[in-house]
């Protein structure tokens, strides 16, 4: 029987011409190679090497050994060299879903940081937006959650990440813009823009309106920020957004952005968390990620700082 050895002992007689030099390449005795020369040969039914050549040189027998070697050996070193990553929690998967649309404009870039560190984890998407994202976190289901409203569960723990101001967001000619004190009744009146999620996951929805018992006159979504903003810009009703993306869109030019002072004087201000089991902070590849995470959350600057 062909073992890994022989295929090994094969390649570094190739590559060093002696047994003796094999050997010492092999870390074993030059006896030893001869002894599985010897084996091989037995079989094979015929010599596989001419050991009275200098270099030593190879039968057609050994020859076709020697392209088996040249196959099967490097598949070995990088199975061996993947094993050793998994072991060592290098390499795994981690899944992400998250409540918040727009929380992508700053996880993209820190998952390609990632990355860099981690080139054999792969992260994914868990695909739309979940009616009980919690429950399937804990059930395994995806491995990270980014929210804004965590849940007690067993198994499951929250990371703050940051402090964030949910502003509103106003066409730069909209008449709200000259008003000194804006009032939730006042915002009632105005057409709201927004994601199309639980009405009970929109901040504005959540902190404003609901606990006033009181609804917006009527209620638009798009899946896009960009487009979000458009309609905003236009005239076509108001929106209210975290301030990293609101900081962007008005840097331009294209929106205005006003404190929901009718909510607190300090604004609507939520924190994010991100959920995860606390069973993965054993894997070195995913403890790797919330470190990441915690290095991001203290650089922050709140818009509001």
């Amino acid at each position: 029987m062909i073992e890994l050895k022989h295929l090994k002992m094969l390649s570094a007689l190739r590559e060093h011409g002696s047994l003796v030099a094999a050997a010492s390449d092999l870390c074993i005795t030059p006896s030893a190679v001869s002894h599985q020369l010897r084996e091989l040969d037995q079989w094979m039914g015929v010599e596989v090497v001419n050991r009275k050549t200098r270099p030593i040189t190879f039968s057609n027998v050994g020859q076709r050994l020697l392209k088996l070697a040249d196959e099967i050996l490097p598949q070995v070193q990088i199975a061996q060299a993947d094993i050793s990553r998994i072991l060592h929690g290098q390499t795994g998967r981690i899944t992400f879903s998250s409540e918040c649309h727009s929380c992508f404009d700053w996880l993209m870039p820190l998952l390609n940081q990632y990355r860099i560190q981690y080139p054999d984890v792969d992260l994914d998407f868990a695909s739309g937006f979940e009616a009980n994202p919690h429950e399937l976190l804990q059930n395994g289901e995806f491995d990270l959650l980014i929210t804004a409203d965590p849940i007690a569960l067993k198994g499951v723990e929250y990371f703050p990440v940051f402090e964030y101001e949910s502003r509103l967001v106003l066409s730069t000619t909209h008449p709200l813009v000259r008003v000194e004190q804006i009032t939730a009744q006042e915002l009632a009146e105005e057409t709201l823009i927004t994601y199309p999620v639980d009405k009970h996951r929109l901040d504005i929805m959540s902190k404003l309106f609901i606990p006033a018992n009181i609804q917006p006159k009527n209620i638009r979504t798009t899946d896009l920020t960009q487009m979000l903003i458009q309609l905003v810009a236009s005239g076509r009703g108001i929106a209210a957004l975290p301030d990293w993306v609101v900081d962007e869109y008005e840097a331009k030019g294209w929106v205005t952005s006003r404190r929901l002072e009718c909510v607190s004087p300090e604004g609507l201000r939520r924190t994010l968390y991100a959920g995860f089991r606390t069973d993965e902070k054993q894997r070195d590849y995913f403890e790797g990620f919330l470190k990441q995470l915690e290095r991001f959350s203290k650089k922050r600057n709140s818009y509001y700082a």
